[in-house]
């Protein structure tokens, strides 16, 4: 009660510029679910107008970069797995909101919007799903395998991401250097045993990683009611504490973010995350998506709680911006988008030469076998 009080006192109080428009907002936020924590994030939130509009803006192109991806797969430009993150923007979005570029972050395959979170460029992910040489990757990697400074993908093989992110989190702590690790897995792979593995020796090492379950509800098609004899896998680590928050709000992703992030620099250890999301794609683009779900639950799911018009609507609603600002960043992230797939299908595939490049990051250039033992090719860094 009392932080909903200073929530609305601040409302009343705020100054109003820029055509009478708040520069900041103090928002309610929906109760969190805590295991083994006394306290978990606060129930207020308070966004800037400066905020809002790059929140949105990066929803935006996430969303308009995967539908751009689904129409290039179809046209059969994009080939093999690939996998969409429409509908999840807010996991992405509101994580790296609660944390910073320093810190580091490792997911699974569905692995685009953390790739644009963490500073690669519409242009060189698109250039990627379609295999050539501007890609982030170099056009090696393909829609699961992409990396920027300080996020190692994009891992192809179920759960396998989330041991590697406690060795992130054990370099961090070796080092001294206030980092931590962010590793995501979705609620199909949290019964890999891997993971169970991975909360003990981090529990037991005290480790600065923050376990995130994005629970999108139905893994590769099989619902969690089905899969899961506990749905509720914030608390699956057990001896290690956890929050279940609304993944579909940026502002309540941010908010717990910070919150464990806060938790793992104190030395206190791992904590668990559950962001309860929803994907509008099926798992990937091989999977219709309707054939273990109806087409009126995904409508229902777009109507009332699609991330992109929560926040659009909460912006309008306090004046914090205009129909007109936010239809000018549609246009804007539309133009970057097709652009950037112009780019895509006419880029260069790399060469037969670079194929074995780029194995160890700084080292002098070697020798590598081909197919048969005299095919040579030559890996430079």
């Amino acid at each position: 009660l009392l932080q909903m009080l200073l929530c609305y006192l601040s409302r009343l109080a705020q100054p109003q510029v820029l055509r009478s428009r708040f520069f900041s907002l103090c928002v309610l936020l929906q109760k969190v679910d805590l295991h083994r924590l006394e306290e978990g994030p606060p129930l207020t939130s308070t966004l800037t107008r400066e905020e809002g509009l790059k929140y949105y803006r990066t929803m935006q192109t996430i969303r308009r970069m995967e539908l751009k991806a689904d129409q290039l797969y179809k046209q059969k430009i994009i080939r093999g797995f690939c996998h969409l993150y429409d509908g999840q923007e807010a996991c992405a979005v509101g994580i790296e909101g609660g944390i910073t570029l320093s810190d580091h972050l490792i997911t699974a395959y569905r692995a685009h919007g953390y790739t644009l979170t963490r500073g690669g460029t519409v242009r060189e992910i698109m250039a990627e799903l379609t295999g050539r040489r501007g890609g982030i990757a170099k056009g090696k990697g393909g829609s699961m395998h992409m990396y920027t400074k300080n996020f190692y993908g994009g891992n192809g093989i179920v759960g396998a991401q989330v041991p590697l992110g406690a060795g992130v989190a054990l370099a961090c702590k070796y080092l001294g250097n206030d980092q931590l690790c962010v590793s995501l897995y979705g609620d199909g792979a949290a019964n890999q045993g891997q993971i169970f593995e991975t909360y003990n020796m981090s529990s037991l090492w005290k480790l600065p990683i923050i376990f995130i379950c994005e629970n999108n509800q139905y893994a590769m098609g099989t619902s969690v009611e089905r899969s899961a004899a506990s749905t509720e896998y914030y608390k699956r680590g057990d001896y290690i504490p956890g929050i279940r928050v609304d993944g579909m709000d940026v502002l309540c992703v941010r908010e717990a973010t910070k919150f464990a992030a806060a938790h793992c620099r104190s030395g206190k250890g791992p904590i668990l995350m559950e962001l309860q999301t929803y994907r509008y794609h099926g798992h990937s683009m091989s999977d219709p998506g309707v054939s273990y779900r109806t087409r009126e639950e995904i409508q229902e799911v777009r109507s009332k709680s699609d991330p992109i018009s929560m926040l659009k609507d909460r912006m309008l609603s306090n004046n914090m911006a205009s129909i007109e600002e936010l239809k000018e960043i549609d246009i804007a992230v539309r133009k970057e988008i097709e652009d950037a797939a112009q780019f895509a299908t006419t880029d260069p595939e790399p060469p037969l030469d670079d194929l074995c490049s780029h194995i160890f990051a700084n080292d002098q250039p070697f020798e590598v076998r081909g197919a048969t033992p005299w095919t040579k090719l030559t890996s430079t860094s």
